[in-house]
């Protein structure tokens, strides 16, 4: 299997059909037609369910391609890293985390880089703890930038010095939000809206005195921005980290637990892993931040 041939299959996958590949490719639709039939011998099996107008991707297609878009995102990475002038410092650093405030101090430190070495680039992935630890493990991404990390001994870690605090986002003509500070007792019968991370409802519930099952969840996210639509239309009050909506003239209010709840970050990489120079600077930069914060 090659990477040319990933790129075909991507493509097809992408466009629905080998007439609008076989354009955004530039080749024939007879050539990229034989191509994908010699990738489903390869697979063993079907990869397309073509139809009159579209084609669709067969649960084996879905697999491949869920694979061949990390490989080619590990191909490009590596590809940015290797071709980087042995005179010049150039490429890429791929960062993974959550949303939190305390990202301020990885993106301070980005910037420090960036302003000594304007050809190096960073590369932002948003996603919930399983996808940034997917990612660091697949070597996709240099750094994961996750909320109280379980660490284990593959990685090593480095806790930014700023903590996150926890409160309810509601809307502003909420009688909750009237109150200086939102206690479990406020919250019995309200429709909640959590994070889908399995450590943070967890968190809540020791907060609640509850178990997991007993919380009237109404809705769960994966980025509080969805979150904050919800709680704008009614469906509930957002158990969130405080910073990250501007609820300044936004409609929504924020108030912190009581009693409060703290979580710090920490940046993770891969332990013995082969950094670039342009990451090695970051985590120098980093490092520098944090220290200057203490």
């Amino acid at each position: 299997m090659e990477i040319r041939e990933l790129k075909y299959f991507l493509a097809v996958a992408n466009e629905g059909s080998i007439s609008g590949a076989a354009e955004a490719l530039f080749i024939t639709q007879p050539s990229l037609s034989r191509q994908m039939q010699n990738l489903e011998r390869e697979v063993g099996g079907a990869l397309f369910e073509r139809g009159n107008r579209k084609i669709t991707l067969t649960e084996r297609g879905k697999l491949l391609k869920k694979r061949a878009e990390e490989l080619m995102e590990l191909y490009e990475k590596t590809v940015n890293d290797v071709s980087a002038p042995a005179h010049d410092v150039s490429g890429e650093v791929c960062i993974g985390g959550g949303e939190s405030p305390a990202m301020k101090s990885v993106i301070r430190a980005a910037l420090n880089v960036k302003r000594e070495h304007p050809k190096v680039k960073f590369k932002f992935f948003s996603g919930d703890a399983a996808a940034v630890f997917e990612k660091l493990d697949k070597g996709l991404i240099d750094f994961g930038v996750i909320i109280d990390a379980d660490i284990s001994g593959e990685y090593n870690a480095l806790r930014l010095p700023l903590s996150d605090a926890w409160g309810a986002l509601m809307r502003s003509d909420c009688k909750l939000a009237e109150k200086p500070f939102i206690t479990p007792a406020d919250l019995d019968g309200v429709p909640l809206i959590c994070s889908d991370q399995s450590f943070a409802k967890g968190l809540i519930a020791r907060w609640l005195g509850k178990d997991s099952d007993e919380i009237a969840i109404t809705a769960t996210y994966n980025l509080l921005y969805v979150a904050s639509q919800l709680v704008e239309e009614g469906a509930g009050v957002a158990l969130s980290l405080e910073g990250i909506v501007n609820t300044k003239g936004s409609g929504l209010a924020f108030r912190r637990l009581e009693p409060q709840i703290s979580t710090h970050i920490d940046v993770l990489w891969k332990k013995y892993a082969l950094f670039s120079k342009p990451a090695e600077l970051f985590l120098s930069a980093l490092k520098r931040e944090c220290s200057q914060q203490i």
